[in-house]
């Protein structure tokens, strides 16, 4: 009895430990800053708080304007010639999110939602049909600035309905919902967002579950969404001129 009690005991703070460690580097677990392999020449450059933020840029005048959040291990940097020339009568605006591509601080869910409501203020100045494009991450990046900011057109691409869920399916045994800070609650903002929105979801995706899409696609108000799925796995190349074939 006694062995088996000291066992439990080992077991429990095994446990314990576990949960510590994922609470403590939990954002190491979620975001992974990467350098630009083509540093922008002439970033739009955001100064929020004390911390400098790089915008990989194409200008254009004229009142239409991209704006693309990527997924948690992207450099944006390689997508400004893709993007530009599949839409050439929109200025391009990609963002390197903190400590990514050049950018100062450190990633959050508020950090990057905040950061990202301050480059739509900037571009909303000088364009005023605004296309918003999330990728993976950035597609919970995107979904908060379309409820709370006027947009032409809404792409997420790999979206999720909660960040929350979709790491409990990948610690099922872990209080997932009592640790987590950024939760990227996408399905709770959704219904306030009245911009056509296209989703754009992996037939293989290997990281985030369709059922998880699904659930995200069923939280938008009849008639706001469609899904569209295309063939590969999460991470498989979607080129830039297939995304505006499909608007």
């Amino acid at each position: 009895m006694r062995t088996l009690l000291t066992l439990l005991g080992y077991l429990l703070a095994g446990y314990g430990l576990l949960c510590l460690l994922l609470y403590l580097l939990q954002r190491q677990l979620i975001y992974f800053p990467v350098p630009a392999a083509f540093p922008p020449e002439q970033p739009l450059v955001l100064q929020q708080g004390q911390h400098q933020l790089l915008v990989s840029q194409q200008s254009r005048s004229g009142p239409q304007a991209l704006l693309y959040f990527g997924g948690n291990a992207e450099d944006v940097s390689v997508n400004l010639p893709e993007f530009s020339a599949a839409f050439p009568e929109h200025a391009i605006y990609l963002m390197h999110y903190r400590g990514y591509g050049g950018s100062e601080g450190r990633p959050s869910e508020q950090a990057l939602v905040s950061d990202a409501l301050a480059l739509f203020d900037k571009v909303a100045t000088q364009h005023s049909d605004i296309t918003v494009i999330g990728r993976s991450l950035g597609s919970g990046v995107a979904v908060q600035l379309a409820a709370k900011r006027p947009l032409q057109q809404l792409v997420l691409i790999t979206p999720f309905d909660s960040l929350t869920k979709l790491a409990q399916q990948q610690f099922p045994v872990v209080p997932v919902r009592w640790l987590l800070k950024d939760r990227y609650e996408s399905a709770r903002y959704a219904s306030q967002i009245d911009t056509p929105t296209l989703l754009l979801v992996a037939e293989q995706d290997e990281i985030i579950d369709r059922a998880r899409s699904k659930a995200l696609y069923q939280a938008f108000a009849p008639g706001i969404a469609r899904l569209q799925l295309y063939p590969g796995g999460h991470n498989s190349y979607l080129p830039a001129q297939h995304i505006k074939n499909s608007l």
